[in-house]
């Protein structure tokens, strides 16, 4: 095992005792099998050690470990640890450590799974997140905002008491809506809110609570999302952030191949995440995204200059790794998927490699739209290479067709026709 010499770094050995000694050979090829640095390797297992310590003296089993003791480690012991030996006092390395032993451990059989509540609201939760999946087809994000802003407002209302819809008052859901909106600072945000208690509150319908006047005390404010334009890089700063791209670099052919994805497809971050190298047809020349918002496959042609990124960076950077996803992680844990957050970074590092003063990666979304409507597309067509399900979400590019909106334009009172 290749870093398993990074466990002599380890003062005093705790590991080779109870209550991890039969499984610490499994964490440490986890560790190894996923390529982590030397350094991180002797710190994790430092924490485990120092983990194992705590609970020996504390006379505590194996079968007692869960998320709810890590937390009592790193909260409680830790700001008056006197334990002997160096102690790891990071607490996103404490957490990743004892984060993956949990997931070594459970994968062995050795302790319990993850607790599931059965608490009225955490079961109702469920039942509503699976509607959301199931029945509306909402992506993972706006669930998850959805369930994040429901349980709040049950949990203000019944704690843990059984759930009654029959209740809840409509100036409750008023009040509670205003102590919500006070959160955030745009229109936008107070009515995701609304949106949330609105979608919940018709599912309740559909199971035949006579909850409607619930809903009609719910409503948007002012926000006029058609007001401005959207933004978009000008052909002159497109100019320069494409000749700013293949530059030697460390993990700039990644970058690369994320930015034309964003800039020639008009991919979302997360669509761009999930590309797998079976979802590329380099015969045919096309892409097949299955992680879509819409939760559709869509098959879009692959164009030269986004394919000819992504091999570059297959071939020249890319590390070994089993997982079938394009982009992976250059470090720890090295060679898994990326997420979404490291994409938008990408484009982040992208914008400023280039001398762009921008930070978000929808913008790069945006542009690809402008520049189909500059090339002749019409809206219908931007739609369908957007993805978008509703052609309603696509009338905000109208504005920047400046090629039709001459045609419409009347002349200014006065002057000559």
């Amino acid at each position: 095992m290749g870093n398993a010499c990074s466990s002599k770094h380890v003062s005093i050995d705790w590991l080779a005792k109870e209550p991890f000694a039969p499984h610490i050979e499994e964490y440490m090829r986890y560790l190894a099998d996923r390529d982590y640095a030397a350094n991180t390797f002797s710190n994790y297992l430092g924490v485990v050690s120092h983990f194992a310590q705590w609970m020996h003296r504390r006379r505590l089993h194996l079968q007692s470990i869960d998320e709810a003791l890590v937390s009592k480690f790193i909260d409680k012991h830790l700001p008056r640890c006197r334990c002997t030996g160096p102690v790891q006092r990071d607490r996103r390395t404490l957490s990743a450590a004892l984060g993956l032993l949990l997931a070594v451990l459970r994968a062995q059989g050795a302790i319990a799974p993850v607790a599931v509540s059965s608490k009225p609201v955490d079961e109702e939760l469920r039942r509503y997140d699976a509607y959301m999946a199931d029945v509306r087809g909402l992506a993972p994000k706006t669930r998850e905002m959805a369930l994040r802003i429901v349980g709040r407002l049950l949990r203000s209302r019944f704690g843990d008491a059984a759930i009654d819809m029959a209740a809840i008052e409509p100036d409750e859901v008023r009040d509670f809506f205003a102590q919500q909106a006070k959160l955030y600072s745009k229109p936008a945000g107070a009515g995701a809110v609304i949106a949330s208690l609105r979608g919940y509150f018709r599912y309740r319908v559909s199971l035949g609570d006579a909850v409607q006047g619930l809903i009609g005390v719910l409503s948007y404010p002012a926000n006029w999302r058609l007001s401005s334009l959207p933004k978009t890089l000008t052909p002159e700063e497109v100019e320069q952030l494409v000749n700013s791209l293949g530059k030697p670099g460390r993990s700039l052919r990644r970058t690369d191949a994320i930015v034309r994805c964003a800039l020639d497809l008009g991919l979302r971050s997360g669509e761009i995440a999930h590309i797998s190298l079976d979802d590329i047809d380099w015969h045919a020349g096309t892409i097949t995204l299955r992680h879509t918002k819409g939760r559709r496959e869509d098959v879009l042609p692959l164009p030269a200059t986004t394919g000819a990124a992504i091999a570059a960076y297959l071939e020249q950077e890319r590390p070994k790794s089993r997982n079938r996803a394009v982009f992976v992680r250059h470090h720890t844990p090295r060679g898994e998927p990326v997420g979404p957050d490291l994409v938008r970074k990408a484009i982040r590092q992208a914008f400023a490699h280039a001398g762009l003063p921008y930070t978000r990666s929808h913008l790069l979304r945006h542009t690809m739209a402008n520049r189909l409507l500059a090339g002749g597309a019409s809206l219908k067509e931007v739609a369908d290479v957007l993805r978008h399900r509703s052609l309603n979400t696509t009338m905000i590019y109208a504005k920047l067709d400046s090629r039709n909106l001459s045609e419409v334009a009347l002349a200014w009172p006065g002057s000559a026709a």
